[in-house]
């Protein structure tokens, strides 16, 4: 596949990656000339036209909308029988990588890392897009530390395969929600799910399920319940513990119910440590289930099941659970082994058969009559009746005053039966049970949800953000922008938000508009420094005029480098600097001098001989002149000692002639040793 051209225009460069479902490449856009990935779809999948169709779809919707946390897509193609997309080229790590390399986070980094992953679902949510695959393997971490969430559009054209195409996807086993793992229609709440399985394992350095193959953990995923992360690593504050396990709840109504809220209180516990996050209680409510029938003759194994709440299959049996036979429940464990009560049983079994007959054709017969005295009754009731029953009117969307007086005049009982968060005004009917138009009987209670108003969400800090991602930013928490003001600034550069209405940190309703004042830079001209280096100062003043600038101070630095004449080695401010126009810069220069001769000191010559001072003073660069043999004696010389010279100086010495030494005379021998 290297050197491959997708296209007509996107050039493979090497293999940086693969996944279950596809192989990523380094690309080059030969058309705007730059670097992308290329993410080519494994031949495996490209037989399923209706997986392939989804696929173009979501990643054509993914591409319609834009994120700072989400790798951005920049194209969708099908060349021969490789169907790629093309996407933003991020260079860093996945988020897997840094959790194997590190083993659990910090926990500022798990809140940071998990308030940038929110930010990047809650943008999808908002435009329809589920995920399905959250994992560390998808979230990739740039070297600043920015958050980028890839693989949208792919797990969301999945919803087609099974559970069993888990063992295809590696590791999403360990990270997909109960409704996943049950194939059930998931909405954004499995995203919740994942993102709180991803958050427990960057605090802790472990998953919460794990086992020997993907059935395995997703049974685990719908049965067992997890151990909290504070059991696993005890410094984990309590708050950050209590929002993963209230993320990964079993039920998606008791998880976050949208991504706004599960970065909301990560936002509050990154502004405030102590922030409190209640901890779910367990109620034991009971919600209404569709399930199948209950047959008591049937395997009695069942019953446990349903007795436990935590264990309702709702959608049939499990491939992957065990079957319990008949024989493990045989009737015959209940009878009694004595044979002189067998026949009364049958007999008593035989009268309570004819009872049962006897009393059901009594009930037949009842029935009947009720019946026929029912038809002759009718048309008197239906009269009576009529005056007795009224239609529920419509009264979504009235405020709960005029709902009340409406209901309250047809004779029927008003009743508040709480409030929603809702972005229509305070008070405001939502819904209304019974529906509107049902028939009902006077005095029937008519219960109403009313909305509490739209929900209030802190203000965030917008100071010192481009304008685009400060409008990004109010986007993504739910308001809207107001009014935007250019102003000059000394302070903050140009285009940033220098200030905000609403301030920063109040609470404000979603649907509020938020004015911003941007920066138009400095009202003071400014001028950028050359860089004055290597120059002469009659080409520095020319250069600084050039740029609006003056030429200040010059110093002057000697120098015995003869090349460095007249360069001007240090500027008073540095190059590429902006400075106001006018400024002096003030420069150094080198200026060259002759070096001076070396000086030497001139040693003591007298008492030496002729020849070793002229050697001495040879090795020091000196002269010593004198008349007379290199073995003559120095007794004077014409530069006292210690004096200093330059180096070739000659120095005058008189001497002594040297006696030469007498030789000894031989003693004379004794007269008496010569007669000997």
């Amino acid at each position: 596949m290297i050197g491959t051209i997708l296209g007509s225009r996107y050039e493979l460069i090497e293999k940086i990656g693969e996944g279950g479902m596809a192989i990523v490449y380094k690309a080059k856009c030969r058309l705007l000339n730059r670097y992308v990935a290329v993410k080519i779809l494994k031949e495996q999948y490209t037989s399923n036209i209706e997986f392939m169709d989804k696929f173009r779809k979501e990643a054509a919707a993914t591409a319609s909308f834009s994120h700072n946390n989400i790798v951005n897509i920049f194209d969708v193609g099908v060349e021969g029988k490789y169907n790629y997309i093309v996407m933003e080229l991020v260079e860093g790590k996945t988020l897997k990588q840094v959790i194997c390399e590190n083993g659990s986070l910090p926990c500022d980094q798990v809140v940071e890392f998990g308030i940038q992953i929110a930010q990047a679902l809650e943008c999808a949510h908002r435009n329809g897009v589920i995920h399905r695959d959250i994992k560390p393997h998808n979230i990739l971490v740039k070297e600043d530390g920015v958050v980028k969430v890839t693989d949208f559009g792919i797990a969301k054209a999945s919803n087609s395969d099974t559970i069993t195409h888990t063992t295809k996807v590696i590791g999403s086993a360990h990270y997909f929600s109960p409704e996943q793992a049950k194939g059930k229609v998931v909405d954004f709440r499995t995203d919740i799910y994942s993102l709180g399985i991803v958050l427990y394992e960057m605090a802790t350095g472990k998953l919460p399920f794990d086992g020997d193959s993907p059935v395995s953990i997703a049974l685990k995923h719908i049965q067992e319940p997890v151990v909290p992360p504070t059991a696993i690593k005890y410094d984990i504050p309590l708050n950050i513990s209590n929002l993963i396990l209230k993320a990964i709840e079993k039920e998606p109504i008791k998880r976050y119910q949208s991504a706004t809220e599960i970065l909301h209180d990560l936002r509050q516990i990154r502004s405030n440590i102590s922030y409190n996050i209640p901890q779910n209680n367990g109620d034991t409510e009971e919600f209404t289930r569709i399930m199948s029938p209950i047959n008591i003759d049937e395997d009695k194994s069942s019953k446990t099941s349903y007795e436990d709440s935590n264990n309702y299959n709702l959608y049939g049996k499990n491939d992957d659970e065990e079957d319990y036979d008949d024989e493990d429940y045989d009737d015959e464990e209940y009878d009694d082994d004595e044979e002189d009560e067998v026949k009364p049983r049958k007999k008593r079994s035989k009268n309570k058969k004819m009872k049962l007959i006897l009393v059901s054709i009594g009930i037949f017969i009842v029935l009947i009559g009720a019946f026929a005295i029912t038809l002759s009754m009718k048309p008197s009731t239906d009269a009576g009746s009529s005056k007795k029953e009224v239609k529920i009117p419509q009264i979504v969307g009235k405020s709960e005053e005029n709902a009340k007086t409406i209901i309250e005049e047809l004779g029927l009982v008003f009743k508040v039966d709480g409030e929603e968060k809702s972005d229509k005004p305070k008070g405001e009917v939502l819904k209304c049970i019974p529906n509107e138009g049902t028939t009902v009987k006077k005095k029937s209670e008519v219960k109403v949800i009313v909305s509490s108003g739209p929900e209030e969400v802190t203000v965030p800090d917008l100071g010192n953000l481009t304008l685009q991602e400060a409008q990004n930013q109010i986007a993504n928490m739910g308001f809207k922008v107001g009014k935007v003001i250019e102003e000059n600034n000394e302070t903050y550069s140009e285009g940033t938000v220098i200030r905000q209405d609403p301030q920063p940190g109040t609470a404000a309703k979603k649907g509020d508009t938020i004015d911003v004042v941007v920066s138009k830079g400095s009202a003071v001209k400014y001028s950028q420094t050359p860089d004055l280096i290597n120059m002469t100062v009659d080409e520095a003043s020319n250069v600084l005029s050039a740029a609006n600038l003056k030429l200040g101070a010059t110093t002057e630095v000697s120098t015995t480098d003869k090349s460095r004449d007249g360069k001007i080695f240090y500027q008073s401010v540095s190059s590429g600097s902006k400075v106001n126009e006018q400024t002096a810069v003030d420069v150094k220069y080198y200026k060259y001098k002759e070096p001076e001769p070396e000086k030497v000191s001139v040693p003591y010559f007298v008492g030496m001989t002729l020849g070793d001072a002229k050697n001495l003073a040879n090795s020091l660069g000196l002269n010593v002149s004198g008349s007379g043999e290199d073995s003559d004696i120095i007794e004077s010389q014409s530069i006292q000692a210690e004096t200093k010279v330059n180096k070739g100086e000659n120095i005058s010495v008189t001497v002594k002639k040297q006696e030469p030494e007498k030789p000894e005379k031989p003693e004379k021998p004794d007269e008496g040793e010569n007669q000997q």
